[in-house]
Formats: C-alpha cells, structure tokens, sequence
C-alpha cells in the first residue's frame, strides 16, 4: 500500500500506524491515528508506572511544568472533559498575573485582575490521567521495554520500524513494519541518522544553547505559616539576570520548585547547594521560603535543554511514510512550559490533516502542518535565549532584524508589568492565543515606542495589593 495513500484511502482494518515513544506527544498521536489504521502500536523504551508516578523516559518529568490555555483547550479536544478529570485530581488553574509573583526585565508584576490561566499540576499526573484514557482504546496496543532501532524502507518510503528488547536477556532484533511510522521519541530523537542509513536526506537541524541547567524539589509549605496568596513564583531570565526560578504549586499541597542558569551558572543538586543558590535571585523571599519549608524529595538535576529545531518539512527532505512531531520535531527550552501545548496542539493538527477531505494530505502536508504548529513557540523561546550571554548557536546566525526585533522586545518587556492591557496581550502570544504580529499592532506599538515604563511594585506583591 503506498504510504502517500495512508491518509486518502478508505479506512481498512489492515492498515498499521506506528509511533514511536510514549510520551504526551506519542500518546496523542496514537489517539488520533486508532481514527485511520485498523491497528496501532505504540513502541516504549520504559515501562509505564503504575499510577501518576515519574518515568525515566520523561528527563523532565520531575521539574514544573504547566498548560498554556491553548495546550489546555487542545487536549479537551482530543480527549473531552480531560481537564476538568486534571482539576479535580488536584491539578489548580493559575490566572495570569493575578495568582502569581512574577519578576521580568528588572520589573516585579502588578497582580492585576488574570487574563489568561495556566494548569499546573505534576507531569506524572497528566501522563498518567492521558494515558490511561488512551490504553482504554483495544485498537492501540503498547510494546514496552523496547526501543526502536532503526527505521525500514528506503529514500521514498518508510516501510516500518527494526525494534529490539531491552529486558534482561532480551536483546534480540525484530521488524515491524507499517504504513505510517510517526517519531515522537523526544528531543534525542535518532531519525536523522536513521534516515540516512536508508539514503534519505535528514533535515535541516538549527539549535540555540543557552547550556542551561535545572535543579528541582518537591516541598510542603513552612509549617504554621499562613498560606501564601499566590499560586506560582516565577522569575524569568534576561542578559542582565539570565537565571530563572520556577515555584509552583501543585496537587496534595504540594510545591515543586525549580532552579535554572546557564553555562557557568548552573544549580547544584544538593540540598544545602539548591537553597542557597535561591540567594542568587533578586529578592531574599524564595531562599527564605525555601529554607522554612520541608523537603519531600531529594533535589533532581536536569540538563540537554537546547532549543532544537528540525526542519523535516523543507521539501525533498521526507519519505513518504515518515512523520516526525512533538521534540522530535521541535524542542524548547522548558523555562518557557511550551512544550507540552506544543504536543497538544500538533496532534490536533495531525487529526486536522488526516481528516482532510478538500486537499490530498500526502506525508509533506501533513509535516508542514506539523512544524506549522511548533513555529511560533520557536521563535518565543529561541528569539529570548538568543540575548542570554553565552549562548551557542548551530544552524543560524543573527542579523539585522533580528537585533531590531530584540530592541523592541526589551522595551516591552519593560512595559508590561506595569501595563494591563499591554501585559493581556504580551500574554495572549506568549500563550499561544494570539500571533507574535499582535505585539506589533498600532495600539500595542505605540505604547512601547511613546509611553514611559509604568510603575510597578519595588517589592515582592505577595498579596494582591499590587502597589501597596
């Protein structure tokens, strides 16, 4: 059957829809793909945890993470009511700047009335809450304790995938093939070197390093003190303080807190290390927090944390046959939690081409819309780190425009803290509601080329009393 006709032909019970990795992005490209192939399977290095517990495969499974609305609004479109299922496992919506002390450009946050919300819970809790829902599908099946190993076919075509066991004693090759094999493997995805072992061409590759480092911990809050009147804790970096600290409340009244630096500044993993590091932020309140409250983990390292980029969609690159979504495709730095919408947002882009009935959705349709998805988060996290000293380029080069886009940027950065309407819309891209062209509009333009920089608290606004 040739691949191209993976999308066009009538559904038959004996097509077969591979993915690779069992990640978020694995998970719902699975579910999508049981709508269009008589067979699914799901190829898994790990085996899954029981329960919404940590699983290696998942490098950042232990740090924060959250939802932008957009991702949040995505996975209820694949899977109905799997929000509401997150909220009412302990998961807490967390409106943006109202429930959050956020510090940016040198400027502390009014906590003025949200204009966006984020979910924020663990990410074992939404692997697990996903995937449970997935497995209850008999038309997708899970080979676990395996890896993939190699991809079969040739430059036109991908026929399948060589898988081999990873148990004690098991190690032995078999072949599987299919008529669609999706990588959603992760940032270490070896499709690349794959497709070249098969004469096809890899893509394009372009990265941006900031050689960034993450430290995380589980905590309870300080005992007898009164309940803190915000949800999350964030600074973010620029070229004058390139560290971030994430502290995030989550399920069973817990607070994850992650610590992150770049090259030359990275956190330690210790515990006496990763509290006294908090000193290194511009306000003493989070090492004072952290130093009160009770450790319920031990610290986690994380790194490998670039900003990758591959570019499968440029045409003459793909095989029929082949897709590659999720950080396979396209992997940011976390500091920007983009990554699991990314995920979300791309399988309903999966499911939009597969659907497709006014265009012929060949293979390269469909990874153009793919990588279509992912674009506007790049240009986000890759255009910021882009200004953290000591950052390392591959594939790319700055320019001209990019340097003007950076200096209007660094303006509206300043602004946005102290300007509601400004701050909605800086948020509204950022979330991925709205396009980058947003910030760009008159009335947005002109408050970042003629205002002053607005007022904004000195302090820390631990209460919602902005100013005060």
């Amino acid at each position: 059957m040739p691949s191209e006709d993976f999308v066009t032909q009538q559904r038959t019970a004996g097509r077969h829809a591979v993915v690779i990795g069992a990640g978020l992005a694995g998970m719902l490209a699975a579910w999508v793909l049981r709508e269009h192939a008589g067979r699914v399977t799901v190829i898994e290095r790990d085996r899954a945890p029981e329960g919404p517990k940590p699983r290696a495969g998942v490098p950042q499974g232990r740090h924060a993470h959250v939802l932008l609305p957009s991702g949040q609004r995505a996975l209820d479109a694949l899977l109905p009511g799997t929000v509401d299922r997150l909220l009412n496992d302990g998961a807490r919506q967390v409106g943006m700047p109202e429930d959050m002390v956020q510090w940016q450009a040198g400027r502390w946050y009014l906590r003025t009335p949200a204009s966006i919300h984020l979910l924020a819970c663990t990410r074992p809790l939404i692997d697990w809450t996903v995937r449970e829902r997935v497995r209850s599908d008999d038309r997708i099946h899970f080979t676990q304790s395996t890896e993939a190993a190699a991809l079969l076919g040739d430059a036109g075509r991908v026929r399948g995938v060589r898988v081999r066991g990873r148990g004690a004693g098991d190690r032995a090759t078999r072949d599987i093939e299919a008529d669609l094999v999706i990588d959603a493997s992760g940032r270490s995805s070896a499709s690349p070197l794959w497709l070249n072992e098969i004469g096809a061409r890899a893509p394009r590759e372009e990265s941006i390093d900031t050689g960034l480092a993450y430290a995380s911990q589980v905590f309870r809050a300080p005992e007898g003190e009164p309940d803190p009147a915000f949800h999350c804790f964030y600074v973010l970096p620029n070229a004058a303080q390139p560290l971030t600290a994430v502290l995030l409340r989550v399920e069973e009244g817990r607070w994850i807190a992650s610590l992150s630096g770049p090259r030359g500044l990275e956190p330690p993993t210790d515990a006496e290390g990763f509290v006294d590091y908090a000193s290194r932020y511009p306000h003493p309140h989070l090492r004072d927090w952290l130093s009160k409250a009770v450790a319920e983990s031990p610290v986690v390292g994380g790194r490998h944390n670039a900003n990758v980029r591959r570019y499968y969609e440029e045409r003459g690159r793909l095989p029929a046959g082949f897709l590659a979504m999720g950080d396979a495709l396209c992997a940011f730095n976390p500091i920007y939690g983009q990554g699991m919408s990314v995920a979300a947002l791309g399988a309903v882009a999966l499911r939009a081409a597969l659907s497709d009935r006014d265009s012929v959705p060949t293979t390269a349709r469909t990874q153009r819309a793919l990588a279509a998805v992912a674009r506007q988060a790049w240009e986000i996290a890759a255009g910021a780190d882009k200004e953290i000293p000591g950052v390392e380029f591959y594939g790319t080069a700055r320019g001209a425009t990019a340097d003007a886009a950076a200096w209007y940027l660094r303006r509206l950065q300043q602004r946005v803290p102290g300007n509601p309407t400004l701050g909605a819309a800086y948020r509204d891209v950022l979330a991925l509601n709205a396009p980058l062209t947003t910030l760009f509009a008159p009335r947005n333009a002109a408050d970042v080329l003629f205002t002053r920089v607005p007022a904004t608290p000195e302090h820390p606004p631990l209460t919602r009393d902005s100013l005060d």
